[in-house]
């Protein structure tokens, strides 16, 4: 492992982007190249494997996919990029992808205070405004520990340590909502190679300069590590369309926006669907409909959640979304201030107050203010998706291990989604969690363990499958 050479960039911020050599004989670009070798005869692998050997992946994968523009080729060959020290909103840009495949690092689980702040603003009075919600957040742990304690005693029968760590957990539920989005958290971003030179050219173009830079480095790193994979040619016409693009239609930013969710546009075909109406009210528990109800068309949902259990719904790459700006316009999420300790609700209120006040006096712009405005505020979300996509969301962020806010914005989905439908004369099934609102110490084992020599284990910091 210490012989390996992992190709490293670092970002004015001091954030690092690292490309991982695995130390494979058979590299991704080789890997493409026989596949791609391998579709256009009928000899079999081991012909090809003698190409390789004597003539190598670079010249073919210079020629044939990035000359000759075969994209296809690129996904038949695959790298894993970390991305290190970067803000809570530059994460969400580069997940902010239908192919995007990764983890990130989980507020749920993970203690925060120590975690740095970037402050693309550089001075004293934008730092401490980060300053003081991190505080918040870290001085109000031990008392909302207490609480939630108090409200959800400990069980006879439940184990001690997992008892406490849901208690944690619960209490990172309920402090997430102080972090600023300006926190760094780490991600790692897995991805065929033509998945990533896709993804990162509008990335290139996107409002945050943080997020630039991440993708103007991540590309350079790409590039050293496959080099004949990744092309230097950069076409104006296109680089301009996604300038404008980005620049104007990236973050959603309404006025005024439904409270929700509610279904913004019906985009059904029920006459289609009608004939998938048995499998809609036969289907079993865990078991997805099948693909072709797409066909059938999709619908639109608005309404309003708070940012951090919008990381969650972004996960869900069969859904197409729109990214929030966050902003105070639509208030903090009230179920945060509900669920402190008693002792900590006024001093809440007055630091969100405070800030807001602080905030409007640095006359930032609206997408430079997202680094000193904590996850807790609502953003206005929209996201279309067929039956099947809107199923598997519904049913999965439905359960008790779900974020609360989330758990209970997807619940009053699922009452209007199948109220729609049903005045359409098409009945829906979902499967839902009959206990949704119990305190459920299973989230105490939800976490990532490596089991070391002595049957030690060592925590992971990394993403729960029910949430960041």
């Amino acid at each position: 492992m210490e012989a390996l050479t992992h190709i490293c960039r670092t970002l004015p911020s001091g954030a690092t982007i690292i490309v991982l050599n695995t130390g494979a004989t058979i590299t991704p670009e080789a890997q493409a190249m026989l596949a791609a070798l391998h579709s256009r005869s009928t000899g079999g692998i081991r012909a090809h494997l003698q190409t390789l050997a004597r003539k190598g992946a670079s010249r073919f994968m210079e020629t044939y996919y990035v000359g000759y523009g075969h994209k296809s080729i690129g996904d038949l060959g695959s790298a894993t990029v970390f991305i290190e020290g970067v803000s809570m909103l530059a994460a969400k840009a580069v997940q902010h992808w239908p192919l995007y495949n990764g983890q990130e690092s989980s507020t749920r689980y993970i203690d925060f205070s120590q975690q740095p702040m970037h402050n693309p603003l550089g001075s004293e009075e934008a730092w401490q405004i980060q300053d003081r919600w991190r505080s918040f957040y870290q001085q109000a742990q031990e008392a909302t520990r207490k609480w939630v304690r108090e409200r959800f005693p400990r069980r006879g029968e439940e184990e001690e340590k997992v008892y406490e760590k849901a208690v944690t957990a619960r209490t990172f539920d309920i402090l997430r909502a102080f972090l600023p989005a300006g926190t760094t958290t780490n991600l790692a971003w897995h991805g065929t190679l033509r998945q990533f030179a896709d993804a990162l050219l509008p990335l290139r173009h996107h409002p945050l300069k943080e997020v630039r830079d991440i993708a103007a480095e991540t590309l350079e790193a790409l590039k050293e590590a496959f080099p004949s994979s990744f092309s230097s040619t950069f076409y104006e016409a296109t680089e301009r369309f996604y300038a404008a693009a980005m620049e104007k239609h990236h973050f959603l930013h309404p006025d005024r926006w439904p409270e929700g969710p509610s279904i913004a546009h019906d985009g059904l075909d029920y006459a289609l669907l009608s004939a998938f109406a048995p499998l809609l009210t036969a289907r079993p528990p865990k078991t997805e409909l099948p693909y072709g109800v797409g066909l059938a068309g999709s619908l639109r949902i608005e309404g309003l959640l708070d940012f951090g259990s919008w990381r969650d719904l972004q996960r869900h790459r069969s859904l197409t979304q729109a990214a929030p700006l966050l902003s105070p316009r639509f208030g903090f999420h009230p179920w945060y201030l509900a669920e402190l300790p008693p002792s900590l609700r006024e001093e809440a209120a007055t630091l969100i107050q405070t800030q807001e006040k602080a905030l409007a006096a640095l006359r930032v712009e609206p997408t430079v203010a997202q680094y000193y405005l904590p996850m807790g505020y609502r953003v206005p979300i929209a996201f279309r998706g067929d039956l099947r996509a809107l199923v598997y969301f519904i049913e999965l962020r439905a359960t008790r291990f779900v974020h609360p806010t989330l758990r209970t914005f997807t619940r009053r989905l699922a009452r209007v989604l199948t109220e729609h439908l049903g005045r359409q004369g098409i009945p829906l099934a979902l499967h839902l969690d009959s206990e949704p609102d119990r305190f459920d110490v299973q989230r105490g084992m939800q976490d990532i363990f490596v089991r070391e020599a002595g049957h030690h284990t060592h925590r992971l910091a990394d993403e729960s499958t029910e949430g960041r």
